[in-house]
């Protein structure tokens, strides 16, 4: 028994603490052990949004107190409260089962030595400090892209140790610093402004069938929108505001008005199929992408507008000439006198009035004829003017028969007594 304590205190004399006797580096120093996680966080340097990823360095520091150990320090020879351990040292004594929920990679740093250091303070305090670059898993959603803001919460706590054996939480005073150029919490990105939060109380997290007791990270990427609006909702707008434009464009300049439209809209797709492609993938349409649709649609209901224009126009102009053509084919209506009451002819002799009625022009001809023996002997062209298109043959038949001077054509004379030797039928073709 003597010679096992003699040579445990012949190996411990050549470190710089020492032990309690019987050590045990796998079990914990108390039942229920605190251990407390500080970061300096020294640059932001990647965000992966396509992988849902962030990379940082940062200085992991994690501290717990172990009363088994205690340094060796020469009082009367150094005012140190510590005593700086070689990094190798820290598989001889007990350490915390660090675990990191969201992470994806460490890497520690290392230039001509690994980047660490481990303190044993006076008071059995351990101080374990990494310098790495962490590479975080966060669970990114894009719906609302790009007016997102993205939560990753990062865990650090133990895997094997359930919070009534250890608990982790962020050391006392600063938990988190930064560099003097870091800016008060926020590292600003071309894309991103990324802030950190910490909480004072432990948060909890199921492993397994277990509570564990975790010290939670909060970071915050909040997008900087200034180059979306220049670059994606600003141009849409225009793109917008001039096909509406359009509409103060002549519908029979057709190419004109084409052009812009067609342009606008081709513009619109392009820019879609752009934002598309370097816009991270989501489950559902991105605010943007809902946006851009808006737009291209309303560029198209204005192209739409147009055809509608342009088919009225020309079912306009086919309307009007076939009510034009349906006029000219129509035959004339004929009112005889005779039957009329307006005239009181003989069996043998018959005048009669042909109407010929131009809506369009609020004119009305009358053509008056005498028929002598079934032979037509002359006829006369009357024009009448600001005649009511709404008046129909019929009508002025009956104004004709209760008025019968009302169109005022005079008596029409023989060819004898106008000593007019042409023809009845040559001079009604000439007054035609």
């Amino acid at each position: 028994m003597n010679f096992t304590s003699t040579m445990s205190q012949q190996r411990n004399s050549s470190l710089d603490y020492e032990t309690d006797e019987g050590y045990e580096k796998n079990q914990r120093p108390t039942l229920q052990t605190n251990v407390s996680i500080g970061l300096y966080i020294n640059r932001i340097s990647a965000v992966d949004e396509n992988k849902e990823e962030i990379s940082f360095d940062v200085f992991l520091q994690v501290i717990w107190e172990d009363r088994r150990i205690r340094p060796r320090i020469d009082e009367n020879r150094t005012t140190t409260k510590y005593v700086e351990l070689k990094i190798d040292e820290r598989h001889k004594i007990w350490v915390p089962d660090l675990y990191i929920r969201q992470l994806r990679e460490m890497k520690v740093l290392s230039l001509f030595e690994e980047i660490s250091s481990l303190r044993l303070y006076k008071n059995s305090t351990v101080a374990l400090s990494i310098g790495a670059t962490i590479i975080i898993k966060c669970d990114m959603d894009f719906v609302l892209y790009p007016l997102d803001v993205q939560k990753c919460p990062v865990d650090f706590s133990s895997y094997k140790y359930s919070k009534k054996d250890m608990i982790f939480n962020w050391k006392q005073g600063n938990p988190i610093s930064y560099p003097n150029d870091f800016g008060d919490g926020f590292f600003r990105l071309p894309k991103y402004v990324v802030s950190f939060a910490t909480k004072p109380e432990p948060h909890i997290v199921n492993y397994r069938d277990s509570d564990h007791a975790s010290a939670r990270l909060e970071i915050t990427l909040s997008r900087e929108v200034k180059s979306y609006l220049l670059e994606n909702y600003l141009p849409s707008t225009l793109f917008v505001s001039m096909s509406w434009g359009s509409f103060v464009v002549v519908p029979e300049v057709v190419p004109g008005r084409m052009v812009l439209l067609v342009t606008t809209l081709l513009s619109l797709i392009t820019m879609f199929d752009t934002v598309r492609n370097n816009s991270p993938d989501a489950l559902e349409l991105k605010c943007i992408e809902v946006w851009l649709i808006s737009c291209t649609i309303f560029v198209f209901l204005a192209l739409m507008e147009y055809f509608i224009v342009l088919f009225g126009i020309r079912y306009d102009k086919h309307w009007r000439s076939a009510k034009r053509r349906i006029s000219s084919l129509s035959p004339p209506p004929t009112i005889n006198l005779a039957a009329s009451g307006m005239s009181s002819e003989t069996p043998t002799e018959s005048t009669s009035l042909r109407l010929f009625c131009d809506y369009d022009n609020h004119q009305v001809t009358v053509v008056q004829t005498q028929r002598k023996n079934g032979v037509e002997h002359g006829a006369r062209v009357f024009n009448f003017n600001k005649v009511n298109p709404e008046n129909s043959p019929k009508a002025l038949q009956s104004d004709m028969k209760q008025d019968p001077n009302r169109l005022q054509v005079p008596p029409l004379q023989s060819p004898d007594d106008s000593g007019d030797e042409r023809t009845p039928t040559s001079s009604m073709h000439r007054k035609r």
